[in-house]
């Protein structure tokens, strides 16, 4: 196979053109076979037993308020989510299937992930490595976890795969309308999640690596440059909104170590993929001589969007791993295209299936992990059951902070008789996420008037999201209440006060 260094500065002929896999042969199982797999897996305990964890219950918040609302919500916050609460609104619209409906657009767009993955793999590297880089890129834990999310990082990763296979086309055979394509596909992404403009990133230093044509560079430049320009009023406007990831800590040393140890692995496969003796140019592939080589294209996806949140976070916290979820289809390229390389031993062949055997038996109980209430930092009905088992009819409710009335989006406090002491508009009237609260004296007098008061809080949040009425609420409780009971819900703390000093 030939390597980024060896590819041939000549235009690519007709002859030259990959010819796309007629459906229902056997290459075309390359692309279906990881693309099922996703399906199946993804369909395996979709309803978590009933759970749900607070980002999905802002999405089937969000997705079920009408356009107004939700246009009018989104111009003050969570703007980097309004296509996917679109889209989802428009799921609801047509089928308002609870949990599945919630989740299923992600299975969908994880799977179509898999099978762009299984495509690039088998276009650079051959089909066993094609299939092979589906596969394992359908079998990561984390993708597992996601493709049943209802947010949007599964279609970001989906798209942004996409965005790398128009990357390869328009490379191979230069046009104007692929270089346009490509610029269309990654605003697609970046209206999903602005951080996928990090791609663009990964994508030009794959064509240095490659030491793709200045054409192509060219190209590539003034594409992304559309995609940015296209991008620019959600950026701005959610720039205006920052203060949502104020959650955001700085990377743990167990984020970084992990994003380290992926370093590696992708490193050691992309070491096995080009130290290992190939096959001939283009045999079992659909190359063309202008394709940049697997690993210009697999490595830098893999390490640069992580490695530029993780610096950016030095200043500014703003690393979560989700959000650079498709930088996991680079991981799953250099993998299949090692095990691909590998396979064409017979030697190896033994030790890879006794090797990718033991690898499944050790996924198994991640497997059942993630499909368990316990997977999710939260359970937002197990708080709900919670709260309603601790609290009286006529008792007052407060939230600390107030973010985390997310809890009872699905359901209203005032269904158990309680009065949210703290609000001064509801999330929907307000155009919030969690509705509007009272000013600090307000929720004093407030909290003054009844005689016993449902506390949930969430510690951490409450040291990162400290203001005047969370400060507050809290001492009104310390100076004129007596905690008299607890309850534990993950992460969810549920405390019950009574007026005075005795319970």
């Amino acid at each position: 196979m030939a390597t980024a260094q060896h590819l041939a500065p000549a235009r690519p002929s007709a002859t030259l053109r990959p010819s796309g896999p007629r459906l229902l042969t056997p290459s075309y199982a390359v692309l279906t076979g990881p693309a099922v797999l996703t399906v199946l897996l993804g369909l395996w305990g979709i309803r978590r037993a009933g759970t749900l964890w607070q980002d999905e219950a802002v999405t089937y918040d969000m997705a079920h308020r009408s356009l107004p609302d939700l246009w009018a919500t989104l111009a003050h916050v969570d703007a980097v989510h309004g296509l996917y609460y679109l889209l989802m609104h428009g799921v609801f619209a047509v089928w308002d299937g609870g949990l599945v409906a919630l989740r299923l657009p992600s299975v969908l767009a994880m799977a179509g992930a898999a099978a762009g993955v299984a495509a690039l793999g088998r276009r650079l590297a051959g089909a066993p490595a094609g299939l092979a880089a589906g596969t394992v890129f359908a079998l990561l834990p984390v993708v597992q976890r996601y493709a049943q999310e209802g947010r949007s990082y599964a279609l970001v990763t989906a798209i942004v795969v996409a965005h790398t296979w128009t990357l390869v086309r328009a490379c191979a055979e230069p046009d104007r309308r692929r270089w346009a394509w490509y610029a269309g596909v990654g605003a697609l992404a970046a209206a999903l999640h602005e951080f996928a403009l990090l791609a663009l990133v990964a994508h030009g230093v794959a064509l240095l690596a490659a030491r793709a044509p200045r054409t192509a560079v060219r190209a590539w430049a003034a594409a992304s440059c559309g995609t940015l320009t296209a991008t620019a009023p959600l950026v701005l406007l959610s720039l205006g909104q920052a203060r949502q990831v104020a959650w955001i800590e700085p990377p743990s040393a167990g984020a970084v170590l992990g994003f380290l140890l992926t370093a590696v692995a992708g490193a050691a496969c992309a070491a096995v993929h080009r130290r290992t003796p190939q096959a001939p140019p283009c045999t079992g592939t659909h190359r063309t001589p202008h394709d940049p080589g697997l690993t210009a294209v697999a490595l830098p996806l893999l390490l640069l969007p992580p490695a530029v949140l993780l610096l950016v976070s030095a200043v500014r916290p703003l690393y979560v791993d989700r959000y650079v979820l498709y930088a996991q289809a680079g991981l799953a390229l250099l993998a299949g295209a090692a095990l691909g390389t590998l396979w064409r031993s017979a030697r190896a062949r033994v030790p890879l299936v006794l090797a990718a055997a033991g690898m499944l038996g050790a996924l198994a109980p991640a497997g059942q992990h993630l499909r368990s209430p316990q997977s999710r930092a939260d359970d937002v009905p197990a708080v709900a059951r919670a709260l309603r088992a601790a609290a009286s009819p006529g008792d007052g409710v407060i939230f600390l902070p107030g973010s985390r009335r997310v809890w009872t989006l699905q359901r209203d406090p005032a269904a158990y008789g309680l009065t949210d002491i703290a609000l001064a508009s509801a999330p929907h009237t307000s155009h919030t996420l969690y509705g509007d609260e009272l000013a600090p004296a307000g929720i004093r007098r407030e909290m003054l008037r009844v005689s016993r008061i449902v506390v949930v809080r969430e510690p951490a949040r409450e040291r990162q999201e400290s203001n005047e009425r969370e400060e507050t609420k809290e001492a009104v409780l310390r100076d004129h209440f007596t905690r008299c009971e607890r309850r534990l819900v993950g992460t969810a703390r549920i405390d019950v006060y009574e007026r005075g000093e005795n319970c």
